[in-house]
């Protein structure tokens, strides 16, 4: 059982910066591709950005290339995503997932293990 806490979210100003945690315990976290999600109110769950298990692949959502950046650290079994120039339309609940596989994929569905969110709200 993979259990993930996420950390870092709060309020900013549009415009402004933040740099999300996901800490990652009982599993094989250099194994796994690990990914960051969001949803906003009355939306799905739609993927931000996911790294793959060596860290060479990464994929981002349009919405956010050239502003958000993944990376992770093995040796601290944590996953960060830097926020730049955030937008109003960026303020949503943002998950960390993993997926055991290794693949930084686009689909939700992929994944098996989720954290329990954090709040991420830019005012404008």
């Amino acid at each position: 059982q993979v259990q993930l806490v996420e950390s870092g979210g709060g309020l900013v100003q549009a415009g402004g910066s933040l740099r999300l945690s996901c800490a990652a315990s009982g599993g094989t976290f250099v194994s796994y591709a690990m990914a960051w999600f969001r949803q906003a109110p009355g939306k799905e769950r739609e993927l931000v950005a996911a790294i793959g298990w060596t860290g060479r692949r990464t994929v981002y959502a349009d919405s956010v290339k050239g502003r958000f950046t993944i990376s992770r650290d093995n040796a601290k079994n944590t996953v960060y995503l830097l926020m730049n120039s955030l937008k109003p339309e960026d303020t949503a609940v943002y998950y960390c997932a993993v997926d055991v596989y290794g693949v930084a994929s686009y689909d939700k569905n992929d994944y098996d293990y989720w954290g329990q969110g954090t709040q991420v709200t830019v005012s404008s």
